[in-house]
């Protein structure tokens, strides 16, 4: 029986209620006491990407808002766009500003995601609209990286702090949408594969469902095509992986070099995670610089630096640092 691919995994096994939000236990225990005491305040959601930060806004929003409310009473935005941000924030505020024109005042949840994405400016004009909304318009923000979020609405919400998932955890969660989709996935492969998708993924579930659906539609699981795998994630595949490390221990420079430059399409934040599962972690001096360097070089790219320069520049340095 052919397999149905046009439903987004992520959607159709996104989790539907608290129990079901993987590895955030201290966070869904906290959220659980404050819907119970019917008092919830504006709330920050932060952690990295895939963890389940919009599943629990969703679900929080679906268990105080039933039926036709839920539709009516939820705005649901993304701030990643900074071009819409004007048509953002008058929705924002046009949202929350309906209570006082036609006198509803039931509760109403507008939930932000990517808010870090927020230009400074904007974000000081939305602190003014949720200061001046009605105590019944419950803001939810979500966010990578709080440290881009003001500290005035920072005051004023509750913040809830997700983390990356365990390899036990996402790996759980594939093979449960693996059994559920009917995946013909051969016994003596099997943890090379999960292990690849939990390498791929870094701790984002999201990501791994993604990936492995994609593998799925592109029939690359019938003889579990590891390399193909890795290659349409953005990887490099183990061969030519395997080679740049072995010219990497031996500290044949050119040899590096040359991979490096007939490396098409090289996605070069991947690549850095290839060599830094790799290199040995010992704990001595060598190591420390070394994995401080990794960070300099991750730095030096996200600012616009040349790709393959910065990696020459890496693998020198682990070539200069391993024994």
């Amino acid at each position: 029986m052919p397999l149905k691919l046009e439903i987004p995994w992520v959607e159709k096994y996104r989790p539907l209620s608290f129990d079901e939000i993987v590895s955030q236990n201290i966070a869904i225990n906290n959220l659980k006491n404050f819907i119970r005491e019917n008092n919830i305040p504006h709330m920050i959601f932060t952690g990295p990407a895939g963890t389940g930060k919009t599943s629990t806004a969703l679900i929080i929003a679906k268990t105080l808002l039933k039926g036709e409310y839920y539709h009516r009473n939820v705005l649901e935005l993304n701030a990643s766009d900074t071009v819409r941000m004007d048509s953002v924030r008058n929705a924002i505020k046009d949202f929350a500003n309906q209570n006082m024109i036609i006198g509803d005042n039931n509760l109403k949840i507008i939930i932000l995601d990517e808010a870090d994405n927020i230009p400074t400016q904007v974000q000081q004009a939305l602190r003014r609209i949720i200061e001046k909304t009605s105590s019944n318009v419950k803001f939810i923000l979500m966010c990578n990286y709080i440290d881009r979020i003001i500290d005035p609405i920072i005051s004023r919400c509750a913040v809830f702090r997700f983390v990356n998932l365990p390899r036990e955890k996402i790996v759980e969660r594939l093979k449960k949408i693996a059994r559920l989709e009917g995946l013909s996935i051969p016994r003596e492969r099997e943890e090379k594969l999960f292990d690849t998708l939990f390498f791929i993924s870094g701790g984002d579930l999201r990501k791994a469902i993604n990936v492995l659906q994609m593998s799925v539609a592109l029939d690359l699981l019938n003889n579990i095509d590891i390399n193909e795998i890795l290659k349409i994630s953005g990887f490099l595949d183990e061969k030519i992986l395997n080679n740049l490390i072995e010219h990497i221990e031996k500290k044949n420079f050119n040899k590096v070099k040359h991979i490096i430059e007939s490396i098409e399409n090289v996605d070069s934040r991947n690549l850095m995670r290839q060599l830094l599962y790799k290199v040995p972690s010992g704990g001595d001096q060598n190591s420390v610089l070394l994995t401080s360097y990794f960070g300099e070089i991750d730095y030096r790219i996200s600012q616009g630096a040349d790709d393959k320069i910065q990696l020459l520049a890496l693998t020198a340095q682990i070539m200069k640092r391993i024994k």
